[in-house]
């Protein structure tokens, strides 16, 4: 495809996307369908119609009469050899018309070009003009601005049509055989001149002449070899206008390349550009260059080198020590580069989408790594995309660049672990660290005199207090982070824009900004914001920045689209300006004031009287007799249960609680008092039998075994064992078997863990807690004498005293 194509297609391609997206009918792909004519069912909708690769040989009038909005029209590789006059009388607003590669003969008998005016861009390449003779139809063409054409021959007066039109670009597509007349090209009036060779066609001489003497700018494509040719013409002296020269798509060797750089440089051309290029027959031995030019820039981009044995040294050193002011190798696999041999003129260098490492610009020497003390001059420096790993070995390489102010490192794998100083140049201002690895740590490897710095897409967290004072940072880049909160300002008090697109902000603390005084532009959206209390100051922050004469002064960008709820799900996705945070639900005391005052009062006098009777006390063990008398009630004991039965109650306490159970206990619950037989180990236990079997006997002949709980119990190896068989009775007498008396306040973490089953038991049952005040002692004892109270055979005549 020409080159005038490529342009063609790249900008409607990317309008008619755009066009497709609004109005889906505007966007028209009838490509490679076999067509024969112009199809019959295009709507009015119509913008853009690609009707390439078919078979069409005629366009009559009216094929067009449905689209009257018809912009671009691709009617390339199909086999066209006659268009009716008025075949574009239906489309005044046609922008864009490709007819490349079809069988048109005539380039003076266009005629339906005069119902084109507003055409821009036109592209007649690879068709079957012999001569370049434009015919009158293209005075019409006022508004032309991309022309592409090509023919065998061209002579004077080819271009006197279009002598009057100012272009962009005009593109040659040259023939086989080609034949140029001297002088024919300075008839046409373009910005660019993009001349397009065909495979191994020579450089016309009088045709360059022509070029570089009357267009400011010469592309020159596809070339494969004649590079001596345009060597000598600029050895010649000839008078040249052009200031840009661009050599695209091409096939050299070193020393072609070389040559030509060199002969450039002693020219008046000022930009000279290398793209997509193949390299062959590189050096092994160093390249001399020009001492001195007029050459601003030289720029290489994607260049395939096909030698594998040369010297990369002496490569670099050719690029690196060029006589102009900028140097710029993009997307070239380079993987070091040398130090100029003298102070250099060089202004700018990019090396973006390289693969430089660490070692750029430096030498080593013996045992030491020398770094370049050449490059004083340089000011900006472009090294994204590249192999860097250590932020703080690059602040070396660039230490002795005392002129240097812009920098860009964006794109690398630079992390800084903050184990060493860093030591950049301090005349750098700007510096772009965006899209590496960088941590909290960076702030302490930066220029101190840093006016700008692009952070974003890092791994930063938050910016640490003991980082160096920035008093100059005026813009910093942070979006593409990981902060949780807003920054403060006191390690740069001169910022004036702060940038946190897409970090983790939640609940934004906007009291942060009061150490920002001078900050102007905050953009804090598309952050995972949380909607409750602790927003409502961001949000008015965010509702203050609306208004022009806000005391804030802050301009919040991206409010209020770009700022939405994530949490709660019932505000997911509603910006923050939408959603409602009542100050009341926010401020404890005005919700209390307004609405649970009386409330409030009202629970404050019922606890009060509550302290002061103890009702829950009460509450609880009446709650708790009551359950016990109702259990008696409807308990239904079989005779042949109680066999055997012949206490109410054993009781198993420590020995360090034995006062109370001799003075409190046995009191209460025998005799008149109570009326129940409790077996006590002092009176009960056998003499001649063992404890275990004493324990034993005396939990099997009683109904209940009532536990006094304290800290010496759970200390009490014999209480252990008692509770132990308490526990297999309880398996067989029901859950109600034992009773559990807490003689004083028992933390489950006190218990041991051989306790388990009393942890178990205290959790899912009810156990009478022993009152410290007296008041109360009556319905303690009821409470516990109704828990024991059952009805048992009558005592046997004969006890054992212990």
């Amino acid at each position: 495809m020409q080159p005038l194509a490529v342009v063609l297609w790249v900008g409607a391609m990317f309008m008619g996307l755009q066009l497709g997206a609004s109005f889906p009918d505007s966007f028209v792909d009838r490509s490679s369908k076999n067509l024969s004519s112009v199809p019959q069912d295009l709507t009015q909708t119509v913008e853009f119609l690609d009707l390439s690769c078919n078979h069409i040989q005629h366009l009559h009038h009216g094929d067009f009469k449905h689209t009257p909005f018809l912009r671009f029209l691709n009617i390339s590789w199909n086999s066209l050899e006659e268009i009716d006059t008025e075949t574009f009388l239906d489309t005044p607003l046609l922008k864009e018309l490709d007819l490349s590669h079809n069988r048109l003969r005539n380039l003076s008998g266009q005629q339906y070009l005069l119902y084109t005016q507003n055409l821009q861009v036109l592209n007649l390449t690879s068709n079957q003009f012999l001569a370049m003779t434009l015919g009158s139809e293209f005075i019409s063409l006022v508004n032309l601005e991309r022309f592409a054409i090509g023919a065998k021959n061209i002579c004077m007066g080819d271009f006197k049509s279009i002598a009057a039109v100012k272009l962009h670009m005009l593109t040659l597509s040259l023939e086989d055989e080609l034949k140029y007349e001297a002088g024919s090209l300075r008839q046409a009036h373009a910005k660019r001149l993009q001349i397009s060779f065909t495979k191994y066609q020579i450089i016309d001489h009088d045709l360059l002449a022509d070029a570089v003497s009357v267009f400011p700018e010469v592309e020159l494509m596809n070339l494969l070899d004649g590079y001596q040719d345009m060597i000598r013409l600029f050895k010649e002296g000839e008078e040249i206008h052009t200031s840009h020269l661009y050599l695209t798509n091409l096939s050299i060797t070193w020393d072609d390349l070389t040559d030509t750089v060199n002969e450039v440089l002693a020219t008046s051309i000022a930009h000279l550009s290398f793209c997509d290029v193949t390299l062959s027959k590189l050096p092994y031995k160093g390249t001399a260059v020009a001492k001195t030019s007029q050459m601003k820039s030289f720029t290489a981009r994607r260049v395939v080198v096909t030698s594998f044995l040369f010297s990369q040294e002496d490569v670099y050193n050719f690029f690196i020590n060029l006589p102009v002011e900028s140097v710029a190798l993009l997307e070239v696999s380079i993987i070091h580069m040398t130090c100029p041999q003298s102070h250099s003129p060089l202004l700018h260098l990019d090396f973006s989408y390289c693969a430089l490492s660490d070692s750029i610009f430096s030498r080593v020497e013996g045992q030491e790594t020398v770094d370049c003390e050449t490059l004083v001059n340089i000011r900006r420096l472009n090294l994204l995309g590249n192999n860097l790993m250590s932020l703080q070995v690059i602040s070396k390489r660039l230490k002795h660049m005392s002129s240097l102010r812009e920098v860009d490192l964006s794109i690398n794998s630079l992390v800084y672990d903050g184990l060493k100083e860093c030591s950049w140049p301090p005349s750098i201002t700007n510096m772009t660290l965006s899209s590496n690895g960088l941590t909290d740590s960076v702030f302490k490897c930066l220029p101190n005199g840093t006016e700008t710095l692009d952070l974003q897409n890092n791994q930063i967290l938050v910016i640490p207090s003991s980082i160096m004072k920035l008093s100059n940072l005026s813009s910093l880049n942070l979006n593409f982070n990981r902060l949780r909160d807003l920054p403060p300002c006191n390690g740069f008090p001169s910022i004036n824009t702060l940038l946190l697109r897409l970090n983790s902000l939640h609940t934004p603390s906007v009291n942060q900004l009061e150490s920002c005084p001078k900050l102007k532009t905050l953009d804090v959206s598309s952050n995972p914001f949380i909607c409750t209390c602790a927003l409502r100051n961001f949000i008015n922050l965010g509702i203050k920045s609306e208004q022009k004469n806000s005391h804030s002064g802050i301009e919040l960008l991206g409010w209020p689209l770009d700022y939405y709820c994530t949490y709660p799900e019932v505000m997911r996705n509603s910006t923050l300006k939408e959603i409602l945070i009542p100050e009341i639900s926010c401020n404890a005391g005005l919700l209390a004031a307004t609405i649970l005052f009386p409330s409030v009062a009202l629970i404050i006098t019922i606890l009060t009287l509550c302290h002061c009777l103890d009702v829950p006390w009460y509450i609880g063990m009446i709650w708790q007799w009551t359950r016990a008398k109702h259990r008696a009630r409807t308990r239904q004991v079989r005779p042949e249960d109680l066999v055997g039965i012949e206490f109410h109650a054993f009781v198993s306490y420590s020995q360090q609680d034995a006062d109370w159970v001799h003075n409190f206990l046995l009191p209460n619950l025998e005799g008149p008092a109570g009326g129940l037989r409790i077996c006590h180990h002092e009176r009960n236990f056998v003499p001649g039998k063992t404890i275990i079997e004493n324990i034993v006997t005396c939990v099997e002949k009683c109904q209940r075994s009532v536990f006094v709980l304290s800290g010496h119990f759970v200390k009490s190896e014999w209480c252990h064992y008692e509770l132990y068989f308490a526990s297999h009775q309880r398996l067989v007498q029901g859950s109600g078997s034992i009773v559990l008396v807490l003689l004083e306040p028992l933390p489950q973490y006190l218990i041991p863990s051989k306790y388990y089953q009393l942890k178990s038991m205290m959790e899912r049952h009810t156990y009478l807690e022993w009152p410290q005040d007296r008041a109360k002692h009556r319905l303690f004892w009821a409470n516990l004498r109704a828990a024991l109270q059952a009805d048992l055979p009558n005592a046997p005549v004969t006890e054992l005293e212990g």
